[in-house]
């Protein structure tokens, strides 16, 4: 699996007879929020993350777009430059060029506690036999965006996203009313 390319282009480094010598306290910061999102909420994703030092090499960001460390690139994308990283913005950044790269294999059902759909699609898949891993996208920042990104990429761009969204067997099937129909259609007793 191909990994998120992820670079950080810091206030350091040295060019011709310049040369940094005060540390930039927002790279700094930028930096550990990166680290402690990558070893938490996205562990398992796989990604080349790589620190520069923005004056030895400051044509590379040039060339993306970015001219103010600290400058995050994801995947060829200026998603943060002259201040401290979101990391919902970083959660998202990189689950979006992630489902670029994976697809999703198994049963997976992403959904909300108080979704009376969500609850009735739980109810046919068990009917059904059919085990699941249920994402939580209200909790779990990571389940919301990797919904959003694989969903987005199969509907309208005016299709409004909502819950349950439910994949069988690896297979895209939809909310709550097209599960109905898919374990129907499949032979399932429901």
């Amino acid at each position: 699996m191909q990994p998120v390319s992820i670079r950080l282009y810091r206030w350091a480094g040295s060019w011709g007879p310049f040369k940094i010598r005060i540390p930039c306290g927002e790279c700094t910061l930028t930096r550990d929020v990166l680290d402690s999102t990558l070893r938490k909420e996205l562990q398992g994703i796989p990604v080349d993350f790589v620190v520069k030092d923005w004056l030895s090499c400051w044509w590379e960001s040039l060339g993306y777009g970015g001219w103010h460390a600290p400058i995050v690139v994801i995947d060829g994308q200026v998603v943060c430059q002259g201040e401290i990283l979101n990391r919902g913005v970083l959660i998202q950044a990189v689950i979006v060029a992630h489902t670029k790269y994976s697809q999703i294999t198994g049963n997976h059902f992403f959904g909300k506690k108080s979704c009376i759909y969500c609850h009735q699609a739980k109810k046919m898949l068990s009917q059904a036999g059919l085990p699941y891993t249920y994402h939580d996208v209200v909790d779990n920042p990571r389940a919301l965006y990797e919904m959003l990104a694989r969903v987005k990429k199969l509907v309208t761009s005016k299709t409004p996203i909502t819950v349950p969204q439910i994949w069988v067997d690896g297979i895209y099937v939809g909310g709550s009313a097209q599960l109905k129909t898919y374990l129907k259609e499949q032979g399932y007793n429901s």
